[in-house]
């Protein structure tokens, strides 16, 4: 009994050690993989995608991929300064590309700043400003730690916590499976994964301060999300999904527009 519970104290004790802290919202989350390792599995990670997908040749919407992806990725950077997070910035090396795919309706930003656009959702975004909500939330997640924080869960619960090292070198397979798992890539392109709730709301509120900063109107969230829902069809009741249900979801984001707007300056 009592060296059941030097064992828990002790595990205790490593995951209060190994936490970080989510910017604007303050909420503390698991973090057992360092930055650099993060960003090197997400370069990995995303060579690996785009050799398995046909990037856009479309000159247009490729450029305004990159345009809106560099505003936000500047505004990114200046934020993270502002939030005592200089030291992470060198850890990212953005990256943009927009994915021939009409049919899927998404986009992710591996950690590291490595973003892919599907081009099935540049008819939703409409234009610049639309697609700003799309990028400032994927980046969203990069600069929250999200995929680290479920990678750090997924090793815990199914690799009993072992480091990313000797994960790779013991199990290579499974982690790189988890890796993507984490990333919120599935098996086939084009299919992602999603984060939970909690993720994809903090994603929202500080994607809509990064298109702020960028000089996008964050007000835009608002229809782009309601449009979103009309491309999505029937949805399952919230508590059966991971994703926020639409009209909480835009709700939430109503109620986020004074705070973003405060760095809005057209």
């Amino acid at each position: 009994m009592l060296k059941r519970l030097s064992v828990f104290l002790l595990t205790a004790a490593v995951l209060l050690a190994a936490c970080a802290t989510v910017p604007v919202t303050g909420r503390r989350q698991l973090s057992l993989i360092s930055a650099p390792e993060m960003a090197a599995m997400g370069a990995d990670g995303y060579q690996q995608f785009l050799q398995e997908s046909v990037l856009s040749r479309d000159a247009q919407q490729t450029r305004m991929v990159n345009q809106v992806g560099a505003d936000i990725a500047a505004a990114a950077e200046a934020f993270m300064r502002e939030q005592g997070m200089a030291a992470e910035i060198d850890h990212y090396g953005w990256e943009f590309s927009l994915v021939e795919a009409d049919t899927v309706v998404n986009a992710f930003c591996m950690p590291g700043g490595k973003i892919g656009v599907y081009s099935g959702i540049l008819p939703v975004a409409r234009d610049a400003t639309g697609l700003a909500v799309v990028v400032g939330h994927e980046v969203a997640h990069a600069i929250a730690n999200h995929g680290g924080e479920r990678m750090s869960q997924l090793l815990l619960v199914q690799m009993g916590g072992m480091a990313l090292s000797k994960a790779v070198e013991e199990q290579p397979e499974k982690t790189h499976q988890l890796l993507m798992l984490a990333f919120g890539i599935g098996a086939n392109v084009g299919v992602l994964l999603p984060y939970s709730r909690q993720h994809e709301s903090e994603a929202d509120r500080i994607g809509l301060i990064l298109m702020a900063r960028a000089g996008y109107d964050p007000r835009a969230a608002v229809p782009f999300w309601e449009r979103m829902n009309q491309e999505g069809g029937p949805r399952p009741p919230e508590f059966l999904s991971t994703h926020p249900a639409p009209e909480r979801r835009i709700e939430a984001i109503r109620g986020h527009l004074a705070e973003a707007l405060a760095y809005y300056q057209p």
